[in-house]
């Protein structure tokens, strides 16, 4: 595995909450999300990346401390498998995921124009098929 510079961490996150954000619009309870497996599945994958991004970006000092929320809850995912509570995992993406974005999104805002761009074309390649996506990485651009 190659070396990734920690700003591509911020990309990680960005395109994990984006389709989560892309999956939960389609339903409108946590019940109905629990019971489409491949969307739910989708979900917590997509929080165990913003979980370990996240916490790459705390120890690389990208992101404040008070972000470790967004790694506990990754670790809560990992370990209670079908125990997890899918009005706790809905109330995070309605309440909390958006503040966490925000954060994300002003980092990455505070980076080189060079280096947003570098970031966001060696990104692109692998999402180019997901629209929601590739929307949202090319705004960060604006």
């Amino acid at each position: 595995m190659s070396k990734r510079m920690s700003e591509q961490f911020l990309l990680d996150c960005i395109v994990a909450i984006v389709k989560i954000e892309d999956t939960k619009q389609r339903f409108s309870t946590a019940q109905d999300l629990l019971h489409d497996y491949h969307c739910w599945d989708s979900v917590i994958r997509e929080f165990e990346i913003v979980g370990e991004a996240v916490n790459t970006l705390i120890k690389n000092e990208l992101l404040p401390h008070e972000n470790r929320v967004a790694v506990d809850f990754r670790n809560l995912l990992i370990h209670h498998y079908f125990g997890i509570d899918p009005e706790e995992v809905w109330n995070i993406i309605e309440d909390d995921l958006p503040t966490l974005k925000q954060t994300i999104v002003e980092t990455f805002g505070k980076l080189s124009s060079d280096l947003k761009r570098k970031l966001v074309e060696s990104e692109l390649p692998s999402v180019e098929f997901i629209p929601c996506v590739t929307s949202a990485l090319n705004e960060l651009l604006k």
